[in-house]
């Protein structure tokens, strides 16, 4: 491995600040072990190379270079997301080819912090599924080549866990970011609503989609998430002990939770409570129609995404999934079913400051072709990994993924963890405290990592 593949965000931003290494140097770093690498992981769907290595040679000589936090970073995109003279295709033949005509506001405040895009990511069609394949590739966790890197930002995902990157943009509308993060040994937040720009497709799924970073450090999390909330370094939460609520159960009525996530949220918890938090078994009062809810408005978001698409060039399980959500949109788009669930659990959150449950159910799919095969297998194989996420996004609430653990096949294990409004620091707080206990390790060796 290179000398500076394989670092934090933080550390190669530091080393450019101070000229120990030229923007540059650091790209072609990075360009070179994709190049080498993504032929099997199949992170891109495109590599900027060219447009890369120029646009670190032009950061190199911009006024102010030394105040850049992330000063040299190669980014990575997700594929929905505009970037400045890019096709933005959300993994489908059936959106228009054109490059767009500006960056989307969260790739612009990450570029003038001095981040370098060096490619755009694979996603599965419209964004809609757990799994990340279709006509530009199929995205494999870089931990087990045999498993999907998840979805729908799992083609971030699968960059930053192969150390193709050292950190990628993504969104979340039902555990996009979350599931492939988990999957791959990744630290990652899908911030509140409002706290980041959103503008995600058309209306964001009515509010529920979110973008946010992937890391491999919570530094680099919280230094990212600052960049993209538009913010300067936030004052850290007083450091207290939090009420901690341990939840096992799934949300979803009927879905299995397997050992090892159950597993790795005790010894979490346990590590939590030794820490002095105060740490107690408590389900959230989840409401029965809550699977319901959940598939009414996944479908009527990609319902309303589909519009306007030769519906010929979809993938089946895309146009089954929208012909579903059209039967969906008027209710949901009312907001009364997400305010009632809010409603609900929010009595909760008075009695906890934090909630820890598995990050997903089970370990990835196999990977590949999805995309091929039937809507309702998709579904049921989505649901039966992933109850975990959803709910957050339901609330608008902030909620992450955090790598505790390993399965038996050697691939990361991790845990949620989920907080009321304004909370994110508190998570970020309880992360760090988790990954300075249980150090995970950041690079895949699957990839060729260290």
């Amino acid at each position: 491995m290179s000398s500076w593949t394989g670092r934090s965000a933080a550390g190669i931003a530091a080393a450019v600040r101070d000229k120990r290494v030229t923007p540059r140097e650091v790209v072609a770093e990075h360009l070179a072990r994709i190049e080498r690498l993504d032929g099997r992981i199949g992170a891109f769907r495109k590599v900027r190379a060219e447009a890369a290595l120029a646009e670190a040679d032009a950061l190199a000589a911009r006024p102010g270079l030394d105040r850049l936090p992330l000063a040299g970073v190669p980014l990575a995109v997700k594929d929905n997301l505009p970037v400045r003279g890019e096709s933005c295709r959300n993994g489908s033949t059936a959106t228009p080819d054109g490059p767009a005509a500006g960056d989307h506001a969260t790739v612009a405040r990450l570029r003038a912090a001095g981040a370098v895009v060096v490619g755009l990511t694979n996603v599965p069609e419209l964004c809609v599924f757990g799994t990340t394949e279709g006509p530009y590739g199929i995205a494999r966790n870089p931990w087990d080549l045999t498993r999907t890197a998840g979805g729908s930002s799992g083609g971030s995902a699968a960059a930053v866990a192969a150390g193709l990157v050292p950190l990628a943009l993504g969104n979340d509308g039902m555990g996009s970011l979350r599931i492939p993060a988990a999957n791959c040994g990744l630290v990652t937040l899908k911030p509140g609503h409002g706290v980041v720009p959103a503008g995600i497709g058309d209306g964001d799924w009515f509010g529920m989609s979110e973008n946010g970073p992937l890391a491999t450090t919570v530094e680099d999390l919280r230094l990212t998430l600052a960049v993209l909330a538009g913010a300067g370094p936030a004052d850290r939460p007083e450091r207290a002990p939090r009420k901690v609520a341990v939840a096992l159960r799934s949300p979803l009525a009927g879905v299995p939770v397997s050992r090892p996530y159950t597993t790795a949220v005790r010894q979490a918890a346990g590590l939590l409570a030794r820490a002095g938090h105060q740490v107690r078994r408590a389900e959230p009062p989840y409401p029965p129609s809550l699977g319901v809810t959940a598939l009414r408005h996944w479908t009527a978001g990609t319902a309303v995404d589909a519009e306007g698409l030769d519906r010929g060039r979809l993938a089946r399980r895309t146009r089954v999934h929208a012909a579903v959500g059209r039967r969906f949109a008027g209710a949901v788009r009312t907001g009364a079913a997400r305010e009632r669930l809010r409603a609900r659990l929010a009595p909760f959150f008075t009695e906890h400051d934090v909630l820890l449950t598995p990050a997903l159910a089970r370990r990835s799919p196999q990977a590949g072709p999805w995309h091929e095969r039937g809507w309702l297998r998709n579904v049921l194989v989505n649901t039966a990994c992933s109850p975990f996420t959803p709910p957050w996004n339901l609330t608008g609430w902030p909620a992450m993924s955090v790598p505790f653990g390993v399965l038996r096949s050697g691939a990361p294990c991790a845990v949620q963890l989920v907080g009321r409004p304004g909370t994110e620091p508190v998570l970020l707080d309880l992360a760090e405290e988790l990954e300075r206990l249980a150090p995970w390790r950041r690079t895949a060796p699957a990839a060729g990592g260290r």
